[in-house]
């Protein structure tokens, strides 16, 4: 407590400090909450202000000048917890050191503190400084969190010690694979997890229960001090399975899912006495839900585990009556669900809406231009929503965000949807025998009197969808017709889950061979589903929106004939819908410019569709997030449209420009003023994203004119977006770059000595972080496509960057933990670099020919493989002696390449003239060079080289 002497604070800057924070909170007077604001921003250059925060979190009555009420107090407190917090959380390292010192020595003290939330602040406050100074900066702080948890004085309060223990499981919670790192030979771990599995034992529920779910925390990262002690966890479990604690039975339940993914031999001996054991948790349903939902996790988690999930069939009888009766909606629910009846032409409140989040453009993912299709494959009925991101919000504090996931079951995870998502699961796994359980029940409740039992039967039916085709389809043509009737079912929560039913089927009704037969069954089922797009209920036009946009999929361009009856539907949709099932609409809309591709530019397609189209983006504002999937439909609609399009790219073009420039000014504009708010930057993917569909869908002269006609000018843009800190904007950023560099190119040119650099930045693999490593490499396998798309058409333009792009291509082909299609698009590149460049790549060929040939092999026959191979062959024809060491493998490229000359293009017409120059060259310098191919290539290969070049 030295630090605490050491320093005071003066009274007058005390008590302005302490007015601020309790105005920051005022939700009344909202003129006091931004000046208070503005004021707490300056405040933070101040040196003392983390003194200041300090003081007033840690001091439990109110220091002498600062008269206020008991709950006016504690709000000063918690604001100052929160920018303390924060302060550290942004600029740790500026903090004086002395100020660092006042802050370890007092927050523990808040761990005492008679109230709960200032104790979970404190713990927040803990576990920021642990992550930004590092388990050795505060070296004591987890001894003694773990004596003040185990009361090793003897006199330690029931309220620090559970203060201290959510402030443990804070730390474990964010600063996991810290506690696991060695440090002098010691990793904090080894000496953490006795003890957690120790606190399992203590007389608190709250400590026994957040015990057990810090230890949840390892279990996924197989931490080795965890297996080290999973025999001791194991028998802990089995004593806590009865438990009177219900939370400390949840996180039971948890450990027992975490530990079939990492050790299922340690489960499978005990497979019958879990199976009792969790049926009876999910039927805990009145004790508490969220008990039985976890239990009903298990399920799902066995189901999908290779080498478990066989170990089930033998209570398959006893488990999925189980998931059956939990997928009924309970009497709360129901009263929850009362009163949404007919609401179509009620306008959505602001909390309504769900948050839209823009998709990067991947459009080259899979390294050779074809798009990646991420679609959910369950519709959406049973998603788990209990994964998306919660804002990083900590214990202690308030989310702001309207969020009625209490609210509404439909909106939230739950017993229901987990059990008919484990019912899919079995499906998948067992098929027969599980349509065989669930038929009584079925032909049972599909008829029956009370609507949720009703529903319930439906959604088991939709459930088994995928894992029991085989077994349902002889039943369709009675079921599709009587599901066909129950869109018309007087509850709406009925015609809602019947909705998602007929799309599970709608690729069976697709598929049908004959047209007696989809006249039959497939019309009336897309029929249904169309209409019910306009039911009187939202959540029911939301549901068949969403089958239908499934159904799309399934149907693909065999939808063509009946694309005018569904756009004029679409549009009398865009007529009646409120703004939250807009968002599904568009996915509609979409989804049938995707599948139908051109055969939606027609003209009398195209009066329909484009007029709703471009009311609703006249209609919507530059900052409505509503942007973000009006702008991606729009990206697939120009696309189909391709040159039709050309009549509206203009407006469309313009407005994108604009709001990337106004983002951009904004994203400064916040960076240099932390009190303004940063703007999403999904208003910049979805707007890049727009870009490059209209670079492609409309002729290069209009593009050019597009490009050059732009103000501000499209690549000074591209520049800052291909430098943003947000991978997705980067991604979306070096897609547009390609497409820019193929379809308008004299307009690029000027700018590629200051987007090269960027670019060649962008290749390198260290600037990958650790947490965002999948969207990472998205990143760089744009950039690499577009540097091959730069290459084809710079020629010896792209001279002064090879070096530097060379050594990029290498390290990414070299290193094994490279996605696939981030190779095939590395190899792609560096080969077209050699088009126009081989006498600059030829001397250091050796280097580069075995990963190059490795990584192209595994590419379709495509123009970009011609393209990069014929660069590559250039390299080699530059420096023979070169392929010393890989001259079988490149022999075996050419024997096995496949010439279609419909993919031949003027750059790649000379392509077998090329392979057959560079054999003869080898068969020049080689005197034995047919027996050489005879030992170092294999006899089919050989004979593939003398049948297509010439007896070689």
């Amino acid at each position: 407590m030295t630090a605490t002497m050491v320093w005071q604070p003066q009274e007058e800057p005390l008590r302005q400090l302490s007015s601020c924070l309790k105005d920051s909170l005022s939700g009344y007077n909202k003129n006091a909450q931004k000046q208070a604001e503005i004021m707490l921003a300056q405040a933070k250059s101040s040196p003392d202000i983390n003194n200041y925060l300090t003081y007033l979190f840690s001091s439990p009555q109110a220091p002498p000048g600062l008269s206020y009420s008991p709950d006016e107090y504690h709000a000063v407190r918690a604001a100052a917890a929160l920018m303390l917090k924060n302060n550290i959380r942004t600029g740790y390292k500026t903090i004086p050191p002395e100020s660092v010192a006042l802050v370890r020595s007092s927050i523990p003290v808040a761990l005492q503190d008679k109230n709960q939330s200032i104790r979970s602040y404190a713990g927040n406050v803990i576990t920021e400084i642990i992550q930004k100074g590092g388990i050795l900066g505060w070296p004591q702080i987890l001894p003694e969190l773990l004596a003040l948890i185990g009361n090793d004085t003897g006199n330690v309060t029931s309220e620090a010690q559970e203060g201290a223990m959510a402030a443990l499981a804070k730390v474990c919670e964010d600063n996991k694979k810290m506690l696991d790192k060695d440090y002098q030979g010691q990793r904090p771990l080894t000496f953490i997890i006795p003890k957690l599995i120790q606190f399992t034992a203590n007389e608190k529920p709250k400590i026994r229960s957040l015990a057990l779910g810090s230890i949840n925390v390892f279990i996924p990262q197989k931490a080795q001090a965890l297996l080290v002690n999973l025999d001791d966890l194991l028998n802990r479990l089995f004593s806590l399975a009865s438990d009177p604690s219900v939370d400390v039975r949840r996180q039971v339940c948890r450990a027992f899912v975490q530990i079939v993914e990492i050790r299922p031999d340690k489960i499978l001996p005990h497979i019958e006495g879990l199976v009792d054991y969790m049926i009876a948790q999910q039927r805990n349903v009145k004790v508490d839900e969220d008990l039985a939902c976890d239990a009903a996790e298990f399920w799902l988690t066995v189901g999908e585990h290779r080498e478990l999930w066989k170990s089930l069939s033998p209570y398959l009888n006893k488990i999925i009556p189980v998931l059956l009766e939990s997928m009924v909606y309970s009497e709360d629910d129901m009263l929850m669900l009362q009163g949404g009846g007919n609401d179509a032409d009620e306008e959505d409140r602001a909390e309504d809406i769900k948050p839209q989040f823009a998709k990067g453009k991947s459009a080259r993912i899979n390294g050779i231009g074809e798009e990646v299709d991420e679609s959910s494959p369950n519709g959406g009925s049973y998603e788990k929503l209990s994964e998306m991101d919660d804002g990083d919000l900590d214990e202690g504090e308030i989310d702001e965000s309207d969020d009625d996931e209490d609210g509404n079951p439909e909106d939230r995870w739950n017993l229901r949807k987990c059990s008919a998502a484990a019912l899919d699961v079995f499906a998948t796994d067992f098929g027969g025998p599980v349509f065989e359980t669930i038929l009584p029940y079925l032909m049972t409740n599909l008829k029956h009197e009370e609507w949720q039992f009703r529903e319930a039967a439906v959604l088991a039916l939709g459930a088994v969808a995928e894992g029991c085709m085989d077994q349902v389809t002889p039943h369709l043509p009675d079921l599709v017709p009587y599901l066909n009737s129950l869109l018309k079912d007087p509850e709406a929560l009925v015609r809602q889950i019947t909705c998602w039913t007929l799309g599970r089927y709608s690729a069976w009704g697709a598929s049908l061979a004959t047209p007696d037969l989809r006249t039959k069954y497939f019309e009336p089922m897309m029929e249904g589903i169309l209409l019910t797009m306009l039911d009187r209920n939202k959540r029911v036009q939301e549901a068949a929106a969403s089958a239908f946009a499934h159904l799309e999929e399934k149907a693909g361009a065999g939808l063509t004939p009946y694309c005018e009856p569904i756009i004029r539907q679409f549009v009398q949709c865009f007529e009646r819908y409120k703004d939250r099932n807009m968002f599904i609409l568009y996915d509609c809309v979409q989804t049938l410019a995707e599948h139908v591709g051109h055969g939606l530019a027609q003209p009398q397609l195209i009066e329909l569709l484009m007029p709703a189209l471009i009311h609703r983006w006249n209609k919507v504002s530059d900052q409505s997030r509503e942007l973000f999937p009006l702008l991606e439909c729009l990206s697939y609609v120009a696309n189909a449209l391709a040159d039709t399009f050309a009549p509206f790219a203009t407006p469309v073009y313009t407005r994108c420009i604009k709001i990337i420039h106004q983002n951009l000014e904004e994203y400064l504009a916040a960076v240099n003023n932390p009190i303004l708010d940063t703007p999403d930057k999904d208003f910049l993917v979805t707007s890049l994203d727009l870009l490059s569909a209209i670079v492609q869908a409309v002729d290069d002269k209009h593009a050019a004119a597009l490009v050059s006609g732009s103000q501000p000018r499209l690549f000074d843009l591209l520049q800052f977006c291909m430098e943003d800190p947000e991978n997705d904007v980067r991604q979306s950023s070096y897609a547009l770059l390609g497409d820019c560099a193929k379809y308008v190119f004299p307009q690029l040119q000027p700018f590629l000595p200051s987007l090269i650099p960027t670019l060649i930045k962008q290749l390198d693999l260290d600037s990958i972080l650790e947490e965002q490593i999948e969207t990472g490499f998205s990143v760089v396998n744009n950039a690499c496509w577009s540097c091959g798309e730069i290459a084809i058409q710079s020629g010896k333009g792209m001279g002064p960057y090879v070096g530097d792009l060379l050594q990029r291509f290498l390290e990414i082909l070299g290193n094994p933990e490279v996605p696939k299609s981030v190779l095939e698009n590395g190899a792609i590149a560096m080969g077209r670099l050699g088009l126009e460049n081989a006498e600059i790549m030829a001397p250091v060929l050796s280097k580069f020919s075995e990963p190059f040939l490795k990584c192209i092999s595994t590419v379709d026959y495509t123009l970009e493989k011609a393209t990069a191979c014929k660069g590559f062959t250039l390299c080699v024809l530059a420096n023979p002696p070169a392929m010393e060491k890989d001259l079988a493998r490149f022999c075996t490229m050419i024997a096995r390449y496949q010439m279609d000359e419909s993919k031949l293009t003027p750059l790649t017409g000379d392509l077998h003239h090329i392979f057959q120059h560079t054999l003869e060259t080898y068969k020049r310098l080689i005197p034995e060079f047919g027996p050489y191919l005879n030992n170092h290539i294999s006899p089919a290969d050989v004979d593939l080289l003398r049948t297509n070049y010439n007896n070689w």
